[in-house]
């Protein structure tokens, strides 16, 4: 039997870009060969895809690490590095990616297809002979590959399902689902039996489909915490229609309103606009309390009684929900990176510049050949960082940081 998993961590790690190769022809019937070297080959991005076909994030709870391939490095005769291909990652529809650290929401892959941009890849560094020019004859110097990004994600599942089945431990949840769709969840006589959410499909003679997801037993307190149902109650946040079954036959004494009176209260303190979503209250185990006084609409998951009703009320409430939610389309979710400079004063006085253009700059660049860093300097002017320093009020000697590399700025005399 698989586990459901609705909670795991991600460590994404995208490829390494290739380095550029420094070269130099070599004719026999030319007297003076010039630079040659390929470009690096771009490392492959990793992205978070929303696949209907996957049901848990089961996937990640013992293998938390994806990797996506290297680009290879360039060589002589302007040859190329080979790009490392991406690596699609696929997840449950309804997956809500969150930053590991902060929590911060990132992502919400809801439909079929949605992608995401988890790890952006290194790009590859350019050979010498991209550095030819006229005053620069024969560039001895080339770019080393970008490192591909690496984080830590947070991963959540919230159910994608049209019904949400709530209500008390015991109260006849499971036994609900598996009569009336093929879902055949575990079932006995004990509280918390439930220890995972099920899903059914329901058909009905016409064709209409909907998705049941048995929620696990909710008791006074979930939201703050308490029990098993806490874990579960982001699962009814996307339910379009809220099935609340009450015990006809409780065996703890607790009459069927005053049960709705708590699970209400549970789904309001856990969040307000759940108690607006369209509802049906059932009486469940009506079997099990011949003489019951119940006055709404009771059902026997054993006798069958009630069950077409049941049924007929779902779908009622299910077509008049969907036909009021604009259709869902696919979606590409981009993360965007800023290419813009922009400047960072830390708590200890040191400037850092941020912006990708320019930490590219010097973090490709082999700062100990002379070429490469005169390069790296023309380059940061280029992009105005010079002037965005100058404009932030640096003095000579403040300490400014691009990525990995530190130096001390120098006013213009």
């Amino acid at each position: 039997m698989s586990t459901f998993i609705d909670e795991c961590n991600l460590h994404v790690s995208a490829g390494d870009g290739g380095a550029g190769c420094v070269a130099f022809r070599r004719e026999a019937h030319v007297s003076k060969g010039g630079p040659d070297g390929g470009d690096g080959g771009d490392g492959g991005s990793i992205w978070l895809v929303a696949d209907r076909n996957v049901a848990s994030l089961l996937a990640f709870r013992d293998y938390p690490h994806r990797k996506a391939p290297n680009g290879t490095h360039g060589g002589g005769s302007k040859r190329h590095g080979a790009r490392g291909s991406d690596l699609d990652v696929t997840v449950p529809m309804g997956t809500v990616v969150l930053d590991h650290d902060t929590r911060e929401p990132l992502a919400d892959l809801v439909n079929n297809g949605d992608r995401w941009l988890a790890a952006q890849a290194g790009e590859g560094g350019r050979g010498n002979a991209r550095f030819l020019s006229n005053y620069r004859r024969a560039p001895a110097f080339a770019e080393q590959g970008e490192h591909g990004e690496q984080r830590w994600l947070r991963l959540e599942l919230k159910l994608l399902a049209d019904v949400a089945i709530i209500g008390f431990p015991n109260v006849g949840k499971s036994t609900l689902i598996s009569r009336i769709s093929a879902a055949k969840p575990k079932i006995a006589d004990y509280p918390f039996t439930t220890l995972e959410p099920n899903l059914g499909v329901v058909r009905t003679d016409d064709g209409f489909e909907m998705v049941l997801a048995d929620i696990p037993g909710l008791i006074e307190g979930a939201s703050e915490g308490r029990g098993l149902g806490h874990q579960f109650l982001r699962h009814v946040e996307r339910a379009q229609v809220l099935l609340v079954l009450v015990d006809l036959a409780p065996w703890d004494g607790v009459a069927p309103h005053e049960q709705l009176q708590v699970l209400l209260g549970e789904l309001g303190s856990y969040q307000p606009d759940l108690l607006d979503r369209p509802r049906l209250v059932v009486g469940s185990r009506a079997d099990m309390a011949p003489g019951h006084s119940y006055d709404g609409l009771a059902v026997s998951s054993v006798t069958g009684s009630g069950i077409s009703e049941l049924i007929g009320a779902l779908v009622g409430l299910v077509s008049e929900s969907r036909a009021r939610e604009p259709e869902a389309t696919r979606t590409t979710i981009h993360r965007p990176v800023s290419g813009e400079i922009q400047l960072r004063r830390h708590d200890d006085g040191s400037w850092e510049v941020m912006g990708r253009a320019a930490q590219r700059a010097v973090a490709l660049s082999d700062l100990t050949d002379d070429q490469a860093l005169a390069y790296a300097t023309e380059r940061l002017q280029q992009l105005g960082v010079n002037t965005a320093l100058a404009r932030a009020g640096l003095r000579s000697g403040d300490e400014v940081r691009i990525g990995d590399f530190s130096f001390e700025y120098e006013e213009d005399s």
